[in-house]
């Protein structure tokens, strides 16, 4: 059984999205970070650095195993299922992509977000560096796939979940644009091709249940933004 704590976001549904592209056995807990849960004791005891996702496999080697980090989790249960890893011989070029996007798009496109739309006005610099950052990288994903169904090779794998995550929230991250994936065509077409499987609606549908709070308020903004309050 996999105990996955989610909130829904990019990052958690890469992981939601493999869960249900495996069928693994898993238990979903929400952690609203709008309320602060993530930086309670209870979840930092699986995570230390108080972010979604994360998991615990209670069918770990040797006993509960924790898992953090989207980008690791997607390794630590493709490795656990012998699924979605492409061909040994592609290894390399997938552990680039995924550290490309773990480590490049994600994080640009999160401050692009963050700037455009949670920042005080007037950081203009801020808001060009990272939108024009998230675009650029944009620009290097959708320049890689011209010609190619997936990201690695000639198989779908947890390199396609994870920028599905992200480029799945396009419109938010490319504020102000009516087609967000308009410039990018080979992101575009790679991007339907995704979304269109049978596992993507059920990954929508993950934590549906569960009454997230969507008011952002002072309490909100404490909560995803710790660090602005430090004394």
């Amino acid at each position: 059984m996999i105990r996955f704590f989610f909130h829904p976001t990019p990052n958690p549904a890469k992981v939601a999205l493999f869960l249900e592209e495996s069928g693994l056995l898993y238990e979903m807990v929400p952690v609203d970070t709008s309320k602060g849960e993530q930086h309670q004791h209870w979840f930092r005891n699986v995570n230390p650095n108080g972010k979604v996702p994360a998991i615990v496999d209670t069918e770990g080697s040797g006993g509960e195993t924790r898992v953090f980090d989207s980008s690791a989790i997607l390794l630590y249960l493709a490795e656990k299922t012998g699924r979605f890893l492409g061909r040994p011989e592609g290894r390399p070029e997938l552990l680039s992509w995924l550290f490309f996007l773990g480590t490049g798009l994600g994080p640009f496109s999160g401050q692009a977000v963050h700037f455009q739309y949670a920042a005080p006005e007037g950081l203009d610099y801020a808001v060009n560096r990272y939108r024009r950052e998230a675009e650029r990288h944009y620009e290097v994903l959708d320049h890689h796939l011209a010609g190619r169904d997936y990201i690695v090779g000639s198989d779908y794998t947890i390199v396609d979940m994870s920028a599905w995550g992200w480029i799945d929230r396009a419109s938010r991250v490319m504020k102000g644009e009516d087609e967000p994936l308009r410039k990018f065509p080979h992101i575009k077409q790679w991007f339907a091709q995704i979304d269109a499987r049978p596992a993507v609606s059920r990954t929508r549908a993950v934590g549906k249940e569960h009454d997230f709070k969507k008011v952002n308020d002072e309490e909100t903004k404490r909560a995803l933004f710790p660090s602005n309050y430090a004394t």
